[in-house]
């Protein structure tokens, strides 16, 4: 076939899947790559007479992410796929039809998790080889479709608007508490939207300030925001909390409130300031203050902890003086910030978790450390039980909440012979181990807590 009987295709142009029933997806038109690629979720194999299948969501446009559609397909190969980073992973491969401009065509597509992408879809030289010759330097050369056009090829994929938009800001939508968050958003009649804080970012200014995620979007059709931050992105995460409270956005926890419980020595500080006991706790700077700082926490055994620690980790249990002041100086010698804490001996390795939504403890578990482990953390390997707590405990989670200005938390407490101390509270307290053992759909009372908020009524 000559050059000049090649139609000319851009550098992005829509395609039309219709045996997957995808009214028009846009891809990047890509010659350096080999084979065509669709960004797919939730992949399952399974078998269709004597042939493998495979099942997967395709969410096609880049500025909708409520759009799901399932697809199905002929499962035609697995192959080993090399990434732009160098991770070899297996992909799937199907074959269906295509329509681009006026070529109909099969092309082969591995399945791939393209949604950190700007392009939903890739379109490889397989799929361009005696068919198209490339001009970069064009766009959608070979039909173009309006937003109203693509509204109306979507119009029966579009939920009518019954309840709030709400985004979830978190990093993994795959964890427990974010899945259960997200399906009870849907159930009770809202737009839910899961945000990787990584992949949005913002723009300061007086007039138009702006929210954008990855591929360009602008994100300011938001009701409500619920942060899930990891510690790992606490400064980032805050400072997009920020710019969302900024426009108007409810969010669920403040940036400032976030920022305060992740800073234990502040958080400690505060509580100790609004008379809520909590263990003895030192802090000192200099390595020539250690064996004082021990003496006044009471001695070994005792805690220490790291400031940024959670989920028990970075949190260690020294059983002797000596021991204790190894473990206090090694950690200065490398420049990290600990809490010297005094160990309650009674507690047996308990504590209490009471989960607070608006000033209500709406459901508390009992925690019970591992055999030989002193913290009962879940992802420690504790165990999670029902338990009934005494009117002062309930006071004292409600309060340590209020003084974090915290609307929604995760009080750990533990029972001395003072009475109750508070450990800490978490800003993103997860939902597994205090559902599966009270019974109790905590997500739906998270969202209630939003509609009460903004006076929202179905």
């Amino acid at each position: 076939m000559k050059y000049k009987d090649l139609d000319i295709i851009g550098s992005e142009e829509w395609c039309i899947f219709e045996d997957l029933e995808i009214p028009a997806i846009k891809a990047r038109v890509d010659s350096g790559a080999k084979t065509s690629s669709i960004q797919a979720n939730n992949i399952k194999v399974y078998t269709k007479g004597a042939h493998e299948w495979v099942k997967f969501e395709v969410n096609p446009l880049q500025d909708n992410r409520g759009i799901n559609i399932e697809c199905k397909a002929r499962l035609v190969d697995r192959r080993t796929v090399k990434s732009s980073s160098g991770i070899s992973e297996e992909r799937y491969v199907i074959k269906t039809p295509v329509r681009v401009g006026n070529h109909t065509f099969d092309i082969e597509l591995t399945l791939a998790n393209r949604d950190t992408m700007e392009y939903r879809m890739l379109l490889g030289r397989e799929a361009l080889n005696e068919r198209f010759v490339v001009n970069p330097a064009v766009s959608f050369n070979l039909g173009e479709f309006s937003a109203t056009e693509i509204s109306q090829r979507y119009a029966s994929h579009f939920k009518e608007k019954t309840g709030l938009k709400i985004a979830l800001l978190a990093s993994n939508p795959l964890l427990y508490s974010n899945k259960r968050i997200m399906e009870a958003g849907e159930a009770m009649g809202h737009d839910m939207v899961f945000l990787n804080v990584e992949h949005a970012y913002m723009k300061l200014d007086a007039n138009s300030p702006e929210i954008r995620y990855r591929g360009g979007n602008i994100l300011n059709e938001f009701d409500a925001i619920i942060p899930r931050i990891k510690p790992a992105v606490t400064f980032y995460g805050c400072a997009l909390i920020r710019q969302f409270d900024n426009l108007g956005v409810y969010c669920l926890n403040s940036a400032e409130a976030i920022t305060q419980s992740r800073d234990k020595l502040f958080a400690s500080q505060l509580f100790s300031k609004n008379d809520i006991h909590i263990p003895i706790t030192g802090f000192a700077k200099s390595p020539m203050d250690t064996k004082d700082l021990i003496r006044m926490v009471n001695g070994a055994p005792l805690i220490i902890k790291l400031l940024e620690s959670t989920q028990g980790k970075g949190v260690v249990l020294a059983e002797t003086n000596k021991a204790a002041e190894s473990v206090i100086n090694a950690f200065k010698s490398v420049q990290t910030n600990i809490l010297v804490q005094e160990f309650i001996k009674e507690a047996n390795g308990q504590d209490i978790r009471c989960f607070v939504v608006n000033g209500k403890v709406v459901a508390s578990i009992q925690r019970q450390a591992e055999k030989g482990e002193f913290r009962a953390n879940l992802h420690q390997g504790g165990k999670a039980s029902i338990i009934r707590i005494t009117s002062e405990e309930r006071k004292l989670a409600v309060k340590a909440a209020k003084v974090l200005n915290l609307a929604v938390a995760g009080v750990d407490i533990i029972r001395s012979n003072k009475g109750p101390l508070l450990l800490e509270v978490n800003s993103s307290p997860g939902l597994e181990g205090i559902e599966n053992a009270t019974g109790k759909d905590i997500a739906s009372i998270m969202i209630r807590a939003i509609e009460s908020k903004i006076k929202f009524s179905v």
